[in-house]
């Protein structure tokens, strides 16, 4: 196998390559392992830095994550339930303002109109690369050292930080109150 720099290095190649929509993502993912990276314009969250695309510059990186399972990370966790994705519960967050709505069970997640209605954003506003690895933990842990994604907060040094993606993380978590028994 090769070192772990080496396959930080191909799987930064492949991140950076053209990131697809959601929907060539959802049928092209494969169910191996490995990284993937959320793409936007800078307009979305313009508050927010983010490293350019290589390929794609007009596009910026958002966020990196890992998953034992590309396909089902992605597609049936990223793009349906709040409960199980931090990125959805995040992006939530930064857009509160625009209404959405949260319920407790066990945490607090989206109401099932606005998990619909977040991944209809998703689709409109991000776009995704991933890179099959597998071991991806090490691959993740150095790209988020060097590329500090704006919405990831574990793994990145503290002065890379983002005020308004833990402000937001606080509001969502904020916004409902379990019931009391």
């Amino acid at each position: 196998m090769p070192s772990d720099q080496a396959r930080t290095e191909e799987a930064l190649r492949l991140l950076s390559g053209v990131p697809v929509t959601l929907d060539v993502a959802a049928k092209g993912v494969s169910r191996g392992s490995g990284v993937y990276a959320w793409w936007a314009a800078p307009s979305v969250f313009s508050e927010l830095p983010g490293a350019p695309n290589s390929s794609v510059p007009s596009l910026r990186l958002l966020y990196l994550g890992r998953a034992t399972s590309l396909r089902g990370r992605i597609v049936r966790n990223h793009l349906r339930r709040s409960g199980s994705s931090t990125l959805r519960r995040t992006l939530a967050g930064l857009l509160m303002a625009e209404g959405y709505r949260t319920v407790w069970t066990d945490r607090v997640v989206l109401v099932p109109e606005d998990e619909k209605r977040l991944t209809a954003w998703m689709h409109a506003h991000l776009r995704l690369t991933w890179a099959e690895d597998p071991e991806p933990a090490p691959v993740e842990a150095d790209l988020v050292r060097r590329l500090h994604p704006p919405l990831n907060v574990h793994g990145v040094d503290p002065e890379h930080l983002q005020p308004a993606v833990l402000a937001a993380k606080d509001a969502y978590n904020a916004s409902s109150t379990p019931v009391q028994p």
